[in-house]
């Protein structure tokens, strides 16, 4: 089998794993909240309207601070929103998973250990 087709059915093996799919019906959560959206596209435009006033060559200190208080109001609103909290979670999960992986592939083809091993085998994909 060529590297490439073993790559391919690593793939569609990971794509049925329990994480993935988990990281998939959170990331359709998050798109399809409306209100995170909408303080989403209030972040991006407060982001813009800093840029745009530390850009600008009549800087006012004072409506720099007000946008900066929003833009941090909004980040604690986004940051604390049920569907941002499960997408996180369900990528740091699919993270480490893919870290496992990638160890586990690395050993395999170097023969070392590799260098993020806990020595805790239960945290492990398997490298002895």
């Amino acid at each position: 089998m060529e590297i490439f087709e073993i790559a391919s059915e690593l793939g569609k093996a990971l794509s049925k794993d329990a994480r993935l799919i988990k990281l998939e019906e959170a990331k359709k959560a998050y798109e399809a909240d409306e209100k995170l959206q909408n303080y989403l596209i209030e972040y991006d435009v407060q982001q813009k309207a800093l840029s745009a006033q530390i850009d600008s060559e009549s800087l006012d200190k004072e409506f720099v601070t007000l946008i900066q208080n929003r833009i941090d109001e909004l980040y604690n609103i986004i940051t604390t929103m049920p569907s941002f909290i499960a997408l996180d979670a369900a990528q740091n999960e699919v993270n480490k998973l893919m870290d496992l992986v990638n160890s586990t592939i690395m050993y395999n083809v170097t023969g070392e250990v590799p260098s993020s091993c806990t020595h805790d085998c239960s945290s492990c994909g398997g490298c002895h």
